[in-house]
């Protein structure tokens, strides 16, 4: 007999043990500010990680890292290149990091205390490329072209870095895709979004990287930002109380090979598949219809959680 679980209230209580966390609210910025390396101390310093800046001082330009709290989502071009598109940091916080990558953005570690594997950060673009794949602007094209059908992407590469070495393994995280063949199911990132770096292991440092399909005579056209806030050196066991306002139904469950996830609007959903101990085991956006993969899930009980446009919601998924 088919077993039918649902939860359709769930309350998911999770702790971070003894982590480092660096959310860079301890800069106490004034409102609507940002810190640019125009000081010229070379960087900034917040609890365990260190991101260089290299500040030029003739073109008041900057590269490598700013940390900021502006809010604007709307105004598009370089003049805002220092806000995130969801408008504030992750969790509800105020204050976040951008990136400007000029080859690499480096992150150093100061300090681990428990180990040297850093396992996550939260990610997400800023307002300057979000509006610039969505609308395309005066140097870059939109994404999708006219037709919607070209195969676009803006792809952020971390590695890592050991006693000055580049490791081999390498996280590859889409702030934008557009090359599904269903063009319903293309998107930009524009919610903060965890980025599981674990796998990354032993490092002193990281590497991020951005690539694009939009490229020109002179590199990248695509504004070369992203932003991220609370980067953490333990396992992601967190996560908000949730009262479920989407309705949803895992089909088939149990289930082995994978599970569809039915109810969806047409613009799909961010599925996250947490162990009963609340670590997160994977992350996956699914369109209306997709199936979601269940590859290198153990037999047991898990949680399911699902966010939309329209709300958000969860059930326990038994695989077999």
């Amino acid at each position: 007999m088919m077993k039918s679980i649902h939860l359709f209230i769930l309350v998911m209580t999770f702790t971070w043990g003894q982590a480092q966390v660096a959310d860079f609210e301890n800069f106490n910025l004034s409102s609507e500010s940002f810190l640019n390396g125009s000081d010229g101390n070379g960087g900034f310093s917040d609890d365990f990680i260190f991101l260089p800046n290299d500040y030029n001082d003739a073109w008041m330009s900057w590269s490598g890292w700013a940390i900021s709290n502006t809010t604007d989502t709307d105004t598009p071009g370089f003049m805002n290149q220092y806000s995130a598109i969801t408008g504030g940091g992750a969790n509800a916080s105020s204050t976040y990091a951008v990136a400007f990558v000029l080859g690499e953005s480096i992150m150093k570690f100061n300090d681990l205390s428990t180990d040297n594997t850093v396992y996550g950060l939260w990610i997400t673009n800023s307002t300057y490329a979000y509006l610039s794949m969505r609308d395309g602007d005066a140097f870059a094209k939109k994404f999708g072209g006219d037709s919607g059908d070209d195969p676009d992407y803006f792809l952020l590469t971390v590695k890592g870095y050991k006693d000055g070495a580049l490791l081999s393994d390498s996280v590859d995280f889409y702030l934008a895709d557009y090359r599904f063949e269903d063009n319903t199911q293309d998107y930009i990132v524009d919610e903060w979004t965890w980025l599981d770096l674990s796998s990354l292991g032993d490092t002193d440092s990281l590497s991020f990287a951005l690539t694009s399909t939009d490229v020109g005579q002179f590199g990248m056209n695509t504004p070369a930002y992203f932003c991220i806030d609370e980067v953490r050196n333990a396992p992601l066991v967190a996560t908000e109380e949730l009262n479920a306002t989407l309705r949803f139904e895992l089909l088939p469950n149990p289930a082995s090979a994978s599970v569809r996830i039915q109810g969806l609007s047409e613009r799909g959903a961010l599925c996250s598949i947490y162990d009963l101990q609340g670590r997160m085991l994977s992350q996956n956006r699914v369109a209306a219809g997709e199936a979601l993969t269940l590859t290198g899930l153990a037999s047991g009980t898990y949680i399911v959680k699902v966010k939309t446009m329209e709300g958000a919601g969860a059930q326990l998924l038994v695989v077999e």
